[in-house]
């Protein structure tokens, strides 16, 4: 049994011990809810380990490999072998990315300018809620189906025997194109199907920015008397341009992933005229078995992808004085 004779014996003169009522509850829910938490984290972390950190450990450890499948015995380290190949004797390469710059330039400025004219459009216009919401409906219909089904769709829009746009053309005296295979049109084609599935994405974040925007600055410029033109360069695009940069990023991301149009519209050609990067490589490990240097090809797009978003991402900062 403690005295008090005994609990003073550990008191400092002159000291006096304050005790708060409930610290210990408190430190030990903190406790419990710091642990929960931790658990709850484990599986996600496992999860993305095992999806994302350990196949880019593959990609990083393949690509300085000589790993070709239909040899089993060439699996052996070439050092840089492979990135050498890449930017010295691979004119192929060199097209794919000259491709995939005009596929990104062509994309995604007509995804972003369509998006963002929607969406000051029908905030600025439409103000009945039932109206609002059929309109936003019918706009993402092109982004809910699946993309094999719109590569397909826009498969049968270019091919002139099956295609109604070439029997509208023929119905008003004119000839069809051939746009699948011709070199200068097939990847024009390939970048409209992409323009038409991928700009609702841009105008629902956009209308989504637009949402958030505080009013006051809109009512100042229409009490200045600004035009609406005026109001949306010099109030609305600037206010919105944090938005603008998160769009633009996830489409330039977009865009040097895609696949599924260039698969099945035109399967990287007529010759290499529709072959991106990412699709190159594809062919690479999986029709050439080629996997050291196809994860060499496939890493270069990576770290150039890093190092964009990095660059866009400073620019939302700086652009809100961070």
């Amino acid at each position: 049994m403690i005295t008090k004779t005994q609990t003073n014996l550990t008191q400092r003169p002159g000291e006096q011990i304050e005790r708060v009522p409930g610290a210990s509850g408190r430190a030990g829910w903190r406790t419990a809810r710091r642990q929960f938490f931790t658990r709850m984290l484990v599986p996600s972390v496992v999860l993305l380990t095992l999806i994302t950190i350990l196949p880019i450990l593959f990609l990083i450890a393949t690509s300085f490999t000589s790993w070709d499948l239909s040899r089993p015995d060439s699996l052996r380290l070439i050092g840089l072998g492979n990135y050498l190949r890449l930017v010295s004797d691979d004119p192929r390469f060199i097209n794919s990315l000259w491709v995939q710059v005009k596929y990104t330039l062509l994309t995604v400025p007509l995804q972003v300018v369509i998006g963002t004219s929607l969406a000051i459009y029908l905030k600025s216009r439409i103000r009945s809620p039932w109206l609002m919401e059929i309109s936003r409906s019918i706009l993402i219909i092109p982004m809910v189906i699946p993309p094999i089904v719109a590569a397909l769709i826009w498969r049968i829009l270019f091919t002139p025997p099956v295609s109604i746009l070439s029997y509208v053309v023929t119905s008003l005296g004119g000839q069809p194109l051939t746009w699948l295979a011709n070199p200068r049109l097939a990847l024009v084609a390939v970048a409209i199907a992409s323009v038409w599935e991928f700009f609702p994405f841009c105008f629902l974040l956009l209308y989504a920015g637009l949402q958030s925007l505080p009013s006051e600055p809109l009512e100042a410029a229409h009490v200045d008397g600004a035009s609406g033109w005026q109001t949306i360069r010099h109030v609305t695009i600037p206010m919105l341009r944090p938005t603008l940069s998160v769009v633009i990023l996830f489409q330039i991301v977009d865009s040097i992933r895609t696949f599924p149009l260039v698969y099945v519209m035109t399967d990287g050609g007529p010759g290499f005229a529709t072959e991106p990067t990412n699709y190159y490589a594809f062919q690479e490990a999986f029709s050439y078995t080629y996997i050291g240097y196809s994860s060499a090809m496939i890493l270069i797009v990576f770290l150039f992808t890093i190092l964009l978003t990095a660059f866009i991402l400073r620019n939302i900062q700086w652009s809100r004085g961070e």
